[in-house]
């Protein structure tokens, strides 16, 4: 009984190391850069470490096909090196003498890969599956349509030009008033004021005290009385 049991185990670690080695068919290929990521805080890798791995993958394959039934003993890791890399592969839970297609395994890593990099507290760029390139997030898409915010941008400018323009003729009117108010004080109190024709000041005649012409002024001192 043990000898059969022994040669069980012999034929099920022959065919594990048939499935699981570098670029074999359906294998994958993971680096992990734990130190780079967590720094201080990094964390060793150890086999509960990669029983947590396995247990991810299954979960990976059951959420991804519902009708298979993996196993975490459907995932082998070998070539484990110190620098965390490693190859794996899933078995096919009802044949145990094959391997699932590459294309499954790498949809189902898609479909979870945020949910397999947050269980090591690592990112895509932490946790790399060589064979597999990072799934971008979609574009985010302003809530505000662009149009819309172009017209509001338009019709803002539009009506604090509106404001500008009343301001300014508003200030205006009050200047005008002041000074014909000034105008009308000047000419009660019978002082000289200032008309303004065809856009040019002239100062008007007072009438009281007379105006006298320079030029005329000027004759007189030349001229001496008899």
């Amino acid at each position: 009984m043990l000898q059969v049991l022994l040669l069980t185990l012999s034929v099920v670690a022959i065919a594990d190391a048939e499935f699981c080695k570098p670029d074999a068919q359906n294998a994958f290929k993971v680096r992990l850069s734990i130190k780079t990521a967590l720094g201080d805080n990094a964390y060793t890798w150890d086999a509960n470490e990669e029983y947590l791995f396995k247990a991810m993958m299954a979960f990976a394959m059951r959420k991804y096909s519902r009708k298979r039934t993996t196993q975490i003993s459907n995932v082998l890791l070998c070539n484990v090196t110190d620098r965390v890399s490693f190859w794996f592969v899933v078995t096919d839970s009802s044949k145990n003498v094959t391997t699932v297609p590459g294309s499954e395994v790498e949809a189902a890593i898609r479909m979870n890969r945020h949910r397999i990099s947050s269980a090591f507290l690592l990112s895509d760029k932490t946790l790399q599956f060589l064979k597999i390139t990072s799934t971008l997030s979609p574009p985010v898409e302003p809530s505000t349509p662009v149009w819309l915010i172009v017209f509001g941008v338009v019709l803002c400018l539009i009506v604090a030009g509106i404001v500008f323009l009343v301001v300014a003729g508003i200030q205006q009117r009050k200047k005008k008033n002041k000074e014909s108010t000034e105008r009308e004080n000047l000419e009660e109190k019978g002082e000289v004021t200032v008309t303004v024709e065809n856009g040019i000041p002239c100062e008007a005649l007072d009438l009281k005290t007379g105006h006298v012409n320079g030029v005329f002024a000027a004759d007189d001192e030349r001229f001496t009385s008899l």
